[in-house]
């Protein structure tokens, strides 16, 4: 496990990459001391803002049943991820799967309580986790409409991880799409910002924009007086590699392959506008999903998964990657092995 001292240096260095503030050597005059210490403390708030090697627990209880997708979450699973190195997973759970109806859209409490304990397994593992409402299709059709439900849930989640350590993070809602755009998202993440700081004054509240939550969105994405959010953005470019085989609406026809010098030009300018994001607003901000397909080849797998960490890493932005033991394997779900070089390509 990598030293406090060492993650202190990390974050300065991503510091230093974001174009904020760089430490370096020179006078040791007291000028220079109080530069340095200022450095130091502001390479700490950015350390407690970092998700460091982070991957998604995909396609378990974000799915309608859990098991349906991939298979169960286990305590074991969590020990696993924290011994090859993750330090944050990512938690995407269906919530709107398991409510009743209005006025109350009542969370079934057998299923609050697996998700408490699903949590509670990946904190004990001294894992950060960010908790999120995936799946909900009501806000993309009908965003003033579903208001009441989505609130609903933030009171619910609010209440039942009141005292939860700082490590939980939620973060408000997976991808939005369809008629939930930057320009109506204020309407629907306020109010749930507002309720949540009742009972958590400063838990991080992950955000992302509109549109899938792409890079691109980043440009508009509404910007909230609270000094306790992140931001978040995901990357499947080119979706005609990433996607290819996937059992979407619009199926991908297989063959696509990456690494031309197209893919990495734009990959380059995705990382330089995440990169531009923060160095305008000064914003934390991390790369919450990322991912190839499984049937893809495993060689070209790996050469897009390290291309993609490798970009966002040298500007300065953590990586959370898609997914884990799903259709997007990093670990095989049958015989429970990891794979080395995917694991390599994540930095690990």
């Amino acid at each position: 496990m990598r030293s406090y001292r060492k993650l202190a240096r990390t974050g300065a260095r991503s510091l230093c990459m974001l174009g904020l503030v760089c430490l370096s050597g020179g006078p040791a005059g007291a000028g220079a001391r109080e530069s340095r210490a200022a450095a130091s403390a502001q390479a700490e708030e950015v350390l407690s803002r970092q998700v460091g090697p982070c991957i998604n627990i995909g396609d378990k209880l974000d799915a309608r049943h859990e098991g349906d997708l991939a298979p169960p979450a286990t305590d074991k699973d969590f020990t696993d991820i924290a011994a090859v190195g993750f330090k944050t997973v990512r938690l995407p759970v269906m919530w709107s799967a398991h409510q009743g109806g209005a006025p109350d859209y009542m969370i079934d409490p057998a299923f609050m309580q697996r998700v408490v304990d699903v949590v509670d397994a990946a904190l004990a593992a001294d894992l950060r986790v960010i908790l999120d409402v995936h799946h909900f299709h009501e806000a993309m059709r009908d965003p003033a409409g579903s208001r009441t439900q989505f609130l609903a849930t933030w009171t619910q989640i609010s209440d039942q991880f009141a005292g939860a350590p700082p490590q939980l993070w939620f973060e408000l809602l997976n991808e939005p799409q369809g008629k939930l755009t930057n320009r109506n998202i204020p309407a629907l993440y306020a109010p749930a910002i507002d309720l949540i700081r009742q009972k958590h004054p400063d838990r991080v509240i992950v955000i992302g924009g509109g549109w899938w939550s792409s890079v691109g969105q980043l440009k508009t994405i509404p910007l909230f007086k609270d000094p306790d959010l992140v931001y978040t953005f995901h990357y499947y470019d080119p979706v005609a590699f990433s996607q290819q085989g996937a059992p979407t609406k619009k199926p991908v026809p297989i063959g696509a392959t990456f690494g031309t010098p197209e893919d990495y030009a734009h990959l380059k300018a995705s990382a330089e506008a995440a990169r531009a994001f923060v160095r305008r607003t000064g914003k934390p901000l991390f790369l919450g999903e990322f991912g190839a397909y499984g049937v893809i080849p495993q060689e070209q797998r790996v050469t897009y998964y390290k291309a993609v960490h490798d970009a966002f890493e040298n500007v300065g932005i953590d990586s959370c990657a898609w997914g884990y033991d799903n259709s997007y394997p990093i670990r095989d779900p049958k015989t429970r092995r990891w794979s080395k070089p995917m694991l390599r390509a994540l930095g690990l």
